[in-house]
């Protein structure tokens, strides 16, 4: 198993580096710059300000700096924020997308999981069809769409909940969350049935029934572990793709997030900023994909066996 992960680790420098390096030109290449919308700036004024940030340099001059700054675990200075590092920006932003992130996943596993589970213990029955078309309605409907839908529903026809902040009004939370969940809810329901599906019909699943066990208990006992394991190798991802997905819904319901940040800073061409960010989600997805695979094997003693022989 330390292998296996040693291998993992291994694997995802070339792949964090890769998305340093296209970020990185792309960034630098588009059209426009940090300072291009800036007013009756003298061209003394500006050619510090490009002295400054290392952009009077030879392109890949730039990005061997950029790597070295990388590797002392530094982003570099802001374009837009004087006096405050990407670093900084990250550490503010963070700590209210990862709580926005954790809310979502928990309404799409108590959702989605949910919903699996019954449609497969009641497989093409009413059970199963209308949480699957819900499920379908979940993937189809994009988050841009159901945001809105579900302020001008909940928030100003119903008035039922706060339209937008974070942590200032009770109930600010609950709308970005199922926003943000809702089309992950739909895919941790379509694993879950399918994965349920397959268990329940193993030969000892049938075991423990015959031995008299009640339902109740060949499901959560017998059925939940093998049939979640799907799911559970999808979380580590789920949760990487919901802090990168965030954006949208921070933007919606007016959250200081990272995803606030990420939007001022590609509209600024705040080039440390877009690259800090990138280069910090590929590394959160890289690692969560990782710890997922660890536990669907922790899991799964077929996978733990196959490991141990590799």
């Amino acid at each position: 198993m330390w292998r296996f992960i040693g291998v993992r680790l291994l694997q995802a420098i070339p792949v964090i580096l890769a998305v340093i390096t296209v970020t990185f030109f792309l960034v630098r290449l588009a059209p426009g710059g940090p300072f291009s919308a800036e007013k009756a700036v003298l061209p003394e004024v500006k050619a510090a300000l490009e002295a400054q940030y290392r952009l009077d340099q030879p392109l890949f001059s730039q990005y061997t700096a950029y790597l070295g700054d990388l590797a002392q675990g530094e982003f570099g200075p802001s374009f837009k924020y004087p006096g405050r590092s990407v670093n900084e920006l990250i550490g503010a932003g963070l700590p209210v997308t990862a709580e926005l992130g954790f809310y979502a996943l928990l309404v799409a596993v108590l959702i989605g999981g949910t919903a699996g589970v019954i449609a497969a213990l009641r497989p093409n029955t009413p059970q199963d069809y209308i949480p699957m078309t819900a499920a379908m309605l979940g993937i189809c409907v994009p988050s841009f769409l159901l945001g809105p839908l579900l302020v001008l529903v909940f928030g100003i026809y119903l008035d039922w909940l706060p339209v937008s902040g974070w942590g200032d009004i009770p109930g600010d939370k609950i709308l970005p969350a199922i926003t943000l969940g809702s089309g992950y809810a739909a895919y941790i329901a379509r694993l879950s049935r399918a994965g349920m599906l397959e268990v329940m019909s193993q030969d000892y699943i049938r075991t423990a029934r015959a031995k008299g066990l009640p339902e109740w208990q060949v499901v959560i006992k017998h059925g939940l572990r093998g049939g979640l394991i799907p799911v559970v190798a999808f979380l580590g991802p789920a949760f990487a793709g919901l802090l990168a997905g965030s954006f949208v819904v921070e933007t919606i319901f007016q959250i200081p997030g990272l995803g606030r940040f990420y939007v001022q800073a590609a509209f600024n061409r705040d080039y440390t900023m877009i690259l800090g960010t990138t280069v910090f989600l590929s590394t959160l997805i890289v690692l969560f994909n990782l710890l997922s695979d660890v536990l669907a094997a922790w899991m799964n003693p077929r996978l733990r066996a196959q490991f141990g022989e590799n």
